[in-house]
């Protein structure tokens, strides 16, 4: 196989997928976990891979060894890999769909290709059901019955991909479409436009007086994999990663139309016809159709006035879900939702003092080079052992060291902190004694995640009755298509959250998006404020804030509903004012 241009993530899932296979044929594992090392290093360069491997600097990257060096050089070089492909043909190619399923990782696979022949989820779920997995050594009666959920939780979501997965695709299309001299307008549509967390396909919108050959400039760019369906104004395609695109090229006059339209939700669209339907228009994705005796609607040039026409303020793309957003048009009373530049600092930021990737130098000048003017370092609390989590003396030495470099970077201001586990019974990891002696605390959840609702929920208001807890951190525990949320009662736990003071996280990493953008509009109702966090594990991390902040915008956020747009000298009394209530 030879990738067209080989980015830097690919390149990592190359190395991650050498590291299965070696596994799979039962390598050496200093040779596998060399493999491993390299996609991590990789995955936190501060600087492009291309210009490692031109200028002959990647083997100077902590990590990357010769062998990993000249393989990703031939990668990035020549976009193939003969060592890479001769591994993939010795497999079956359904094997590798097992790898997907949560649970189970290279060395139970091999024993299931080894020895029950299983080449792809159809196998192994026939095997489950036959009882022949249960029988294995190192399987049993639970194991088969935890692989079979979760084969059924990998069949909910076959077909969806993050937002995070989606975006840099959309950017390029849309960079490299608006550049072709026959494009007017460009846009992307669909539920990406509205900035959902769980994706089915990509939706691109053009205008051109010349949409033959826009169309097959489309189905020739460089990030196609295949063409589904080829025509003058309606392509699809599957791109690398196997995300489905659609491009649809419409006439400069019905661009605005057909923008709406394609846009979506199909709820929000039937409000705007029914609305111009009223007035004695039709509305479809390409103009107004005017009923006889009716007036004439205005010439429409966007989409600001295609919803000034029906009475309504500019609806932004994020809020058109059916869910109050016309009512509030109509009213004039739509907020004016976060922007991503209104955020001044953030919170919730790991370090290699525990699973991080990145020293804590290295994140406080990142954030500097991000226009930050504060930064929040939560590492893992000593529960967290398969992170790395500081105990009381690790963590008193890393705030000590944070005093010294804030001494450095004056007037940037590093605040020290813990994301500190919530502990079954709600009690939490560190003393109060401990907690105290912190500018913040991230209480979160990351163990024992079957408890029953109620006491799920009884968990979570114990911890943030503290009043050490600033802030709860990922708040349902969910990672999209991995992990379902746990059972809780949100409305309890907001109530809670409302009455101590305790700030909700928005948890930006594209994996989680938690709290979930559906019950922002029922804590700001209650007086919750919201801290979009990123969960940043190394300075490429801090880049989840602008996930972050789109979903805010989709749960009609403004900046006075997130603490993190507080201005430094503004911050710091709302990070004590709990712990003096």
């Amino acid at each position: 196989m030879k990738f067209k241009k080989p980015t830097t993530e690919k390149i990592v899932e190359v190395l991650d997928h050498l590291a299965q296979l070696l596994e799979l044929r039962g390598e050496n594992p200093f040779k596998i976990r060399a493999y491993q090392r390299g996609a991590r290093a990789l995955e936190v360069l501060s600087e492009p891979l291309e210009r490692l491997v031109e200028e002959g600097r990647l083997g100077d990257v902590e990590g990357i060894g010769k062998a990993i060096e000249e393989k990703v050089t031939e990668l990035v070089t020549t976009g193939h890999l003969p060592y890479y492909e001769e591994l993939v043909a010795s497999f079956p190619v359904t094997l590798f769909e097992l790898f997907e399923l949560q649970g189970l990782g290279a060395k139970k696979i091999k024993i299931l290709y080894d020895v029950l022949k299983v080449t792809s989820i159809a196998d192994l779920e026939a095997a489950c059901k036959a009882g022949k997995v249960a029988e294995l050594a190192g399987f049993g009666e639970k194991s088969a019955a935890n692989i079979l959920k979760a084969i059924t939780f990998y069949q909910e979501h076959a077909g969806l991909f993050r937002i995070d997965q989606i975006a840099p695709l959309a950017e390029q299309l849309l960079a490299d479409l608006r550049a072709h001299p026959d494009v007017g307008q460009c846009q992307v549509a669909g539920s990406f436009r509205r900035c959902k967390e769980a994706l089915g396909d990509l939706d691109l919108l053009v205008s051109s007086k010349k949409p033959e050959a826009v169309s097959q400039f489309f189905v020739q760019h460089p990030l196609v994999q295949e063409v589904i369906a080829h025509g003058p104004t309606k392509s699809s395609v599957q791109l690398e990663g196997g995300v489905q695109c659609d491009l649809r090229v419409v006439k400069p006059e019905e661009f605005p139309f057909a923008l709406i339209y394609f846009t979506g939700s199909k709820e929000h669209n039937i409000r705007l016809r029914n609305r111009a339907l009223e007035r004695g228009w039709s509305l479809n994705e390409y103009r107004y159709t005017v009923e006889q005796g009716a007036a004439e609607p205005p010439l429409i040039h966007d989409e600001s006035e295609l919803y000034a026409s029906l009475g309504l303020s500019y609806i932004p793309p994020e809020l058109r879900e059916d869910r109050g957003e016309i009512v509030a048009a109509a009213a004039g009373m739509l907020p004016n939702l976060l922007e991503w530049t209104e955020l001044r600092g953030t919170f919730h930021c790991h370090t290699t003092a525990s699973d991080g990737k990145s020293t804590l130098r290295e994140m406080a000048l990142a954030a500097q080079e991000l226009g930050l003017d504060y930064l929040g370092i939560a590492d893992h609390s000593k529960s967290s052992y398969q992170a790395n989590g500081l105990n009381e003396a690790r963590l008193l030495q890393q705030q000590e060291e944070i005093k010294k470099l804030n001494n450095e970077l004056a007037p940037f201001r590093i605040f020290a902190g813990t994301e500190c586990d919530i502990l079954k019974d709600g009690a939490l990891d560190f003393s109060d004694e401990v907690l105290a002696s912190l500018d913040y605390v991230v209480a979160s959840v990351h163990s024992s995640f079957g408890l029953s609702e109620t006491a799920m929920t009884d968990r979570l208001i114990r911890a943030i009755q503290n009043p050490y807890v600033t802030m709860l951190g990922h708040l349902t525990g969910r990672r999209f298509f991995s992990r379902d949320p746990y059972p809780v009662n949100i409305p309890a736990v907001i109530e809670v959250a409302a009455a101590t003071g305790t700030m909700i996280e928005l948890n930006a990493s594209p994996y989680r998006l938690d709290m979930d953008w559906r019950w922002w509009s029922l804590a700001k109702e209650k007086g919750v404020k919201c801290v979009i966090n990123p969960d940043a594990h190394s300075t490429q991390g801090l880049q989840n804030l602008k996930y972050g902040c789109l979903i805010a915008r989709k749960g009609w956020l403004t900046k006075d509903d997130v603490v993190n747009t507080r201005s430094l000298e503004k911050v710091i009394p709302l990070l004590e004012a709990k712990r003096k209530r």
